[in-house]
């Protein structure tokens, strides 16, 4: 005879199993999920403000990658209502389609964005569409994923539904290496470079305290950086009297006060402030993960 307890327990543990078995085809969707913007790929002498206008397939391209994204749960951002709410506040300050791209990056909040590329061919064999799509961690410009999709040729004038069929074939790979680099950038933080110099002629050195200290500017600034890096990983390059190299500075990924995206900007204001409490006058420049702090006056 049976003993019911027993059954009980064995359907309760193969309930989640089932469930287990069930949602093994599906990505796995983690707690913590990136903003994502979809963007279209320019070319050289192409505008991103007006490209989607006279180019159908992109328009496609972005709307099909933006759907896969948002069918497996991901936040999305618009990116034609980025587009429209930054030319309606007059937020261009360039016509660099560079700075352009950025500025657009940063108005969205986004944590990743993806660059889409398309190309059609239409022969007599039949017709086919290729979608290239890079994703990209939107504050360093690192790059996370990338996958090139082929719908493969058919006898069709569908165009729409090749760019479809190629977005559907790599979206799950792309999204799920999107996934993963995501969630390790949440556990290992991001990594920039900061280059710390004193301007030529300056008269001190990274050995001498400033005002008011008794401990070296050199000692003071690793302090700084072992507070301020991701728990304490930062690694210093070398040092000299006129220039610290922090080769590699973890950040993490959200300012744990207000939850908004923390990079190489944040991170270069906070050690600017720091310098200039120091006493010192300071200017910086980033470049992608790269930050150039340059020590003007003592």
């Amino acid at each position: 005879m049976r003993n019911p307890k027993l059954v009980v327990i064995l359907v309760a543990l193969a309930a989640p199993l089932a469930g287990q078995a069930d949602s093994g085809a599906r990505p796995n969707v983690l707690t913590a999920q990136p903003r994502v913007m979809v963007i279209p790929f320019t070319k050289e002498g192409e505008d991103i403000r007006t490209i989607l206008e006279a180019d159908l397939g992109r328009r496609i391209a972005i709307s099909k990658v933006t759907e896969a994204f948002d069918r497996r749960g991901f936040s999305t951002v618009d990116f034609v209502a980025r587009l429209k709410a930054a030319n309606d506040i007059g937020m261009f300050t360039s016509t660099s389609q560079s700075d352009i791209k950025e500025q657009l990056i940063q108005l969205s909040g986004a944590d990743i964005y993806v660059q889409v590329e398309v190309s059609t061919s239409q022969l007599a064999e039949g017709s086919a569409a290729t979608v290239i799509m890079g994703a990209y961690e939107a504050s360093t410009g690192t790059s996370l994923a990338n996958k090139v999709a082929n719908s493969g040729r058919f006898y069709t004038s569908d165009l729409e539904r090749l760019v479809q069929r190629a977005v559907d074939t790599s979206a799950d790979d792309l999204l799920s290496t999107i996934q993963a680099k995501f969630s390790a950038m949440l556990e290992e933080g991001r990594s920039i470079l900061v280059d710390v110099s004193l301007q030529g002629g300056i008269r001190t050195t990274l050995d001498n305290p400033p005002v008011g200290k008794d401990r070296s500017l050199a000692e003071l600034l690793e302090e700084w950086f072992a507070d301020n890096s991701l728990r304490n990983q930062y690694h210093l390059q070398g040092t000299t009297g006129i220039r610290m190299v922090f080769d590699e500075v973890r950040l993490p990924l959200r300012d744990s006060r207000t939850g908004r995206n923390y990079g190489a900007s944040q991170f270069g204001s906070a050690l600017a402030a720091y310098c200039r409490s120091l006493g010192l006058a300071v200017t910086r420049d980033i470049k992608g993960n790269t930050i150039f702090l340059i020590i003007t006056r003592p």
